[in-house]
């Protein structure tokens, strides 16, 4: 067959002057090319055969180099749990927190763990969040890092004394406070030990013997000292006020521990209040024989007897058939009460959106009804009890019946006595629930503990400014919360909590606390803990200075008072107890979208009002984990997903397999978190899949790395196969992304960029040109050297990018790297380390010019083996045509860079058009633009490229399509072959 010839193309000083612009010699490559590059998208090699060589077959089999590893491929049943328990002990899991603190190095990185809860089992909600916080804290650490990392528990509290009490049964009605709190600290305890076993199974990094807990001594007594500083400074005081109060629970509740159920049903109705003093110009209107009547909508009949007044708009014209527009010092007879007036009065917080415009006013059961009051001295008196239940104040009718039951049916029945009652209508609505009892709460006036946020907010919206929320809208709930919230009630009616430290007068309504009292609790505290408030008589509570001055301890004027600290006081105190050094500042908060109102602001507030400054830099928030469908979980739908389930398997393990912790944390890494996370089998059946991709990814890079030593064996980037250094080039790309992901705390980012890498650019192509220079080059040819040492970079990097998040399999791929002398933790040996040399974008022209060939060409045979044809490259003269011959120096190869891209039997190179071809010839046409030096140079040029049939035979060795003869090894195979 007879070819063209190859001429050089015209203006041959231009193209020498850009052959040396690119940098790109035949073979070695030089470093150093500047180029801005049109970027292909690399495709995955498609109508290429993966066949090779079957080391089974032939006599042949023991000279082609496949791949050698014990790495396995999949690990079934209980071998993944398995394997992990056993890398973990291998490998020194529970010793690498300690280690890396004893490393010397320059930066910290403090992430403050956000206290769970002590009341039961780990949670799925518990492996997002500690694994996410994991991820962050591996990644710093590699990154050369002292990690910070303190895990603590929340133990105090509602919803424990609540489960401790369930439990006993009728027995609680026997127990002393004292014996309350033992049996919650039990509780507590036996929780924290489960979920503490929990988290180290699921790799989390700490040193789990040095914990935080609220009940502990030392932590109990920096709570004091913070709440006795804000006091000090006017920010805490006492007063009573209506806060939210659940009946079930017999205690007040800060906003934080609200639910709101949407399905709640109330009985809301329309009240008339007649009018005793009309305005003028309705009583211009009247004529007297029926008197004029206000009319109010309340969701709340209960409330009504406690009414002192009715609200209005300013400014607001109301309908005349109802009302006049004038309304000021006009008063109402209450509807129950006839001797009793309720004034008209102007109102911010009214509102012609809803209801009828007009208000009704109970200043001890609602926050605006409260500030009314406070300006217009209004009576603040409760009707109702801690359990919901109408006082003897309310009158006989009332006295005795639950507010939400027989109460409200008593208050409607009143009024429709008393004529005052126009409508009753059933309505469903979201309503404030104990999130521990799941039961409805009421808004009642009791004296209680409160922050003064007011003086606090300011600074503390101006120092959010400062801080980074990721996702940045997180910001905006934050402060909308604050905005929301007039005050902060810290004070609970319960037993298991540290107590309020004050002290009652017998007969007065007046407390003690000073400097003196505070220090001598603290220090009782410190020794025995705040048992001591409970267990110590008053007098001892009391220091001897102040003790001689309130009566001595035989006729003591004070008795400490009964109230204990609001747990979110508890928990926003941490930042004081575990944060290091004298700034006292954590690099991370990271908590689910809750804490906006809670935890998160709690710290916040508690920070501000005693140092002014934010406990955080930046604020990482998630959402909250749901089924698989976006349902809530509950045991009643069996959506319920259970870690130690997932990890270990189920009670039936052909529906719930075995996963192992690695797959719970791809999970979380690759979900979406800053919306609501959903699982279930098919995502944890999509995670094991993904890991299992990635195996076969990591045994062929361990596989074909066998028998190279990078100390000795490995090729200098500039003397690689363009290919390979092409690979380089787009590692360190992808490391950079990697590397920016995780500082951005983008984990679903990093396990994209992960899978688009593993799956497009290595296994779909890199791969599969290779496997020949891999299998059938002799072992040491500087060829298959430049191979492995990509591999061997491409193995390192892969393995670190993932180490984070797949901690479990990356130490098991550190133990079988065929090279290294002993066995290494992938975590004690740093981060991702790539070469700037590796970086040349001119390679991307080079290759992607080169792949953009061989795509016309394998689409042009789909499902066809591409060695079973050759192929011809037609170019114009030109820079195109100078690149690809710097791959294919000679006319005709099989042998070629270039032709190893095309993956052809063999490929020429011609610069005109040949003077014969094959009738069974595909000719396919296209161009490729290249952009030299931001367009200084920019010539887009034409290609051809002419597919035909091969004329050779099959090498028994090497599966080619390079043989004389069937019978016969290509020259290729016998030049290796006979070297052996």
């Amino acid at each position: 067959m007879h070819w063209g010839l190859r001429p050089r193309g015209p203006g041959a000083v231009a193209l020498a002057a850009a052959r040396n612009l690119w940098g790109l010699p035949r073979f070695p490559c030089r470093p150093g090319w500047r180029v801005t590059t049109w970027r292909l998208l690399v495709r995955p090699v498609t109508g290429a055969s993966n066949q090779q060589p079957n080391p089974n077959s032939g006599k042949y089999r023991d000279t082609v180099l496949l791949p050698q590893t014990r790495f396995p491929m999949k690990l079934l049943g209980r071998q993944q749990p398995d394997m992990e328990l056993e890398i973990q002990q291998k490998c020194g899991f529970s010793e690498l927190y300690s280690w890396q603190r004893e490393r010397k190095v320059k930066t910290e990185f403090c992430l403050h763990d956000g206290p769970p809860y002590a009341n039961g089992d780990a949670h799925i909600g518990h492996a997002l969040n500690k694994i996410l916080k994991d991820i962050a804290n591996r990644y710093h650490m590699m990154k050369g890092s002292k990690i910070h990392y303190v895990p603590g528990w929340d133990c105090h509290g509602l919803p424990i004394e609540i489960k401790v009490l369930s439990e006993l049964g009728e027995k609680v009605h026997n127990l002393s406070a004292l014996e309350i709190r033992g049996k919650a600290r039990s509780f507590a305890k036996a929780a924290i030990e489960k979920q503490k076993s929990a988290f180290t199974r699921w790799g989390i990094m700490a040193d789990w013997n040095n914990c935080y807990y609220t009940f502990d001594e030392k932590y109990e007594a920096q709570q004091l000292r913070i709440f006795y500083e804000m006091y000090e400074k006017g920010l805490v005081y006492r007063a009573y006020k209506p806060v939210f109060w659940s009946p079930s629970s017999r205690t007040a509740l800060a906003e934080a521990e609200l639910e709101y159920n949407p399905e709640h049903v109330s009985r809301s109705i329309y009240v008339k209040f007649p009018i005793l003093k009309p305005p003028p110009a309705l009583a211009s209107l009247s004529d007297g024989s029926s008197p004029a009547s206000v009319l109010v909508w309340t969701t709340q009949p209960w409330t009504v007897p406690a009414n002192q007044a009715v609200c209005y708009m300013l400014e607001a014209k109301y309908n005349k058939s109802r009302l006049c527009t004038d309304l000021e010092n006009s008063t109402c007879t209450h509807p129950l009460f006839p001797d009793k007036v309720s004034p008209l009065l102007p109102a911010s917080h009214v509102t012609m959106s809803k209801g009828t415009g007009l208000v009704h006013t109970a200043p001890a059961h609602g926050m605006e009804d409260y500030s009314v009051a406070s300006q217009h001295n209004l009576p603040m008196d409760c009707l109702v009890n801690e359990d919901g239940i109408f006082t003897d104040v309310a009158g006989p009718e009332l006295k005795n019946k639950a507010v939400f039951e027989e109460g409200t049916d008593v208050v409607i029945k009143m009024l429709q006595a008393a004529k005052n009652l126009v409508k009753e209508e059933k309505l469903v609505h979201s309503y404030p629930y104990d999130w521990r009892t799941k039961k409805p709460v009421i808004i009642r006036a009791s004296k209680q503990w409160f922050v003064n946020i007011m003086d606090i907010k300011p600074t503390a919206k101006e120092l959010l400014k400062k801080v980074k929320f990721i996702p940045g809208s997180a910001l905006n709930g934050m402060v909308e919360m604050m905005d929301r919230r007039p005050y902060w009630c810290i004070s609970r009616q319960r037993v298991w909590g540290v107590p309020i430290p004050v002290f009652h007068h017998k007969t007065k309504d007046e407390f003690l606390i000073n400097s003196q009292t505070i220090e001598h609790i603290i220090k009782l505290v410190e020794q025995h803990g705040s048992d001591i408030w409970w267990t110590l008589p008053p007098e001892q509570l009391l220091p001897k200075e102040v003790l001689s001055q309130v009566g001595g301890p035989d006729a003591l004027e004070y008795v400490p008072g009964q109230d204990i600290l609001d747990i979110w006081f508890d928990s926003g105190t941490s930042w004081s107890h575990v944060l290091p050094g004298t700034e006292q500042r954590a690099d991370l908060y990271l908590e689910g979208k809750d804490q906006l109102g809670g935890w998160f602001q709690s710290s916040l507030l508690t920070s501000v009002a005693t140092r002014k400054k934010a406990p955080y830099k930046t604020v990482v928030v998630h959402g909250f984990t749901l089924g698989e469908k976006g349902e809530k979980m509950s045991k009643s739908l069996g959506n319920v997903v259970n870690p130690d389930a997932v990890i270990n398997g189920g009670q039936d393990q052909s529906k719930e397999p075995p996963y192992g912790a690695d797959v719970l944390r791809w999970w979380v890494a690759e979900s979406n978190v800053f919306t609501e996370v959903t699982v279930g089998s098919s995502a944890l059946n999509a995670a094991r899949d993904d890991i299992s991709k990635l195996r076969n990814t990591l045994r062929f890079l361990l596989g074909n790395v066998s028998g190279f030593n990078p100390e000795t064996d490995s090729i200098p980037a500039t003397e690689m196969y363009v290919i390979d250094q092409y690979m380089l080039h787009l590692l360190q790309d992808f490391a950079n992304k990697i590397t920016e992901s995780y500082k951005q705390y983008d984990f679903g980012k990093v396990v994209r960029l992960l899978q688009a890498f593993y799956t497009r650019e290595l296994s779909n192509f890199y791969f599969s040109i290779i496997k020949d220079r891999l299998y059938c080059e002799n072992e040491k040819d500087p060829k298959r050297r430049s191979c492995q040492t990509a591999l061997a970079e491409i193995l390192d990097v892969v393995v670190r990018s993932f180490a984070p998040i797949l901690p479990h399999l990356a130490e098991e791929v550190f133990q079988h790297i065929p090279y290294a002398s002993e066995p290494r933790s992938v975590f004690r040996t740093g981060w991702i380390n790539t070469s700037s040399i590796w970086k040349k974008p001119g390679l991307e022209e080079a290759v992607e010019s080169a792949c953009a060939m061989r795509d016309s060409f394998l689409g042009s045979i789909p499902g066809k083996n591409a060695a079973e044809y050759e192929v011809v490259i037609v170019i114009e003269p030109g820079l195109l045509f100078e690149i690809m011959e710097m791959l294919q120096t000679q006319e005709t190869s099989s042998t070629s860079q270039l032709n190893e891209l095309m993956m052809a039997s063999q490929t020429t190179l011609l610069a005109q058009e040949p003077r014969e071809i094959t009738a069974d010839a595909i000719e396919l046409t296209g161009t490729f633009l290249i952009n030299l030096e931001g367009g200084d140079i920019r010539e887009e040029s034409s290609y051809k490229v002419i597919v035909m049939p091969t004329t050779k035979e099959k090498c028994p060795r090497c599966w080619k399509y390079t043989a004389e003869s069937s019978d016969m090894l290509c020259p290729r195979c016998a030049e290796v072959v006979g070297g052996k």
